[in-house]
């Protein structure tokens, strides 16, 4: 169906006016152009809306009826038209990004801080997944762009280098390991620990880098997320190898965080969207923000 609003605009301007000539001037039209607008409408709805002598004008009886509505469907189109200008303008919205845990610990708060004071009404969704949920999430258009483990990733998206993540060994405060500053991976061979299980985009990049290294590690306990390693290694059950992001200075005070050289292993983060993603206002505002953090941890 075809809403022919230029011909309501007109009708609405005559009816208000009571002259074809006063109407035209409003709208910036000749007075043969507005008289064609009108008789445009009347022609699509098939009745007569204003009857028109050489001394006056008025509405039909079914003009009279209509222009109340006329005047609601324009202003309606207006309201509409004005919330999507400021939409733009003021980029307000709602936004949904997909990260990987680790990266909504201590990455992310700080960028959405800064965010949220400057854009206070804007909703965020954080779909906090593996780095292959993160890049699934992204491609089925159910986030708008992610944060997930530099790895090789999907030909329609794009990938932008934001920070390196070194790994630490996580303790307790009463580890045998505990007394030293830093720690080459080899120190860590006679020792019992807590590792990431393969769902983890962490666990397969560290396998590598050992293997490499020809570093054999002891994993006698398995665990799927980063946070639960982290609370065995509070309870003193062992100690963990993970991404320095992971941890918050005061979340568990008895634990210490020990360098890992020889070699300095890392993960690189990046921030992916699809190549033909149009972002929203919203989602444009925050996604420049958090390129702006590249390198910075």
């Amino acid at each position: 169906m075809k809403i022919d609003t230029i011909g309501v605009q007109a009708f609405i301007a005559i009816a208000e006016s009571g002259s074809f000539q006063t109407a035209a001037e409003s709208l910036f039209l000749s007075q043969a152009g507005i008289t064609r607008r009108l008789q445009n409408l009347e022609d699509y709805l098939g009745v007569k809306l204003i009857e028109r002598t050489t001394r006056s004008v008025a509405l039909t009886k079914v003009g009279e009826e209509f222009l109340p509505h006329a005047k609601r469907l324009l202003g309606e189109l207006a309201g509409s038209l004005s919330e999507i200008r400021d939409t733009g303008r003021l980029k307000r919205g709602s936004v949904t990004i997909a990260c990987v845990p680790t990266v909504g610990v201590r990455f992310l708060p700080r960028i959405i801080q800064a965010y949220s004071a400057l854009y206070p009404d804007n909703h965020i969704k954080i779909l906090d997944h593996t780095s292959a949920g993160v890049s699934s999430a992204v491609l089925q258009r159910e986030a708008e762009f992610g944060i997930t483990i530099a790895d090789s990733h999907h030909a329609e998206l794009n990938s932008v280098p934001l920070l390196q993540d070194e790994f630490a060994l996580v303790c307790r405060d009463d580890h045998p390991l505990s007394r030293h500053e830093a720690l080459r991976w080899k120190d860590l061979e006679p020792y019992p620990l807590i590792s990431i299980g393969q769902l983890s985009g962490n666990r397969p990049l560290l396998d590598r880098a050992l293997e490499e290294q020809d570093v054999v590690i002891q994993s006698l306990y398995e665990v799927q997320r980063v946070s639960t390693a982290l609370g065995l290694v509070a309870e003193g059950v062992g100690a963990a190898v993970l991404p320095r992001l992971a941890l918050q200075g005061d979340a568990y005070p008895r634990i210490r965080v020990l360098r890992l050289t020889g070699p300095v292993i890392a993960r690189g983060l990046v921030l992916i969207s699809r190549k033909t993603a149009e972002f929203s206002p919203a989602a444009e505002a925050l996604y420049q923000m958090v390129r702006s953090h590249q390198h910075r941890d």
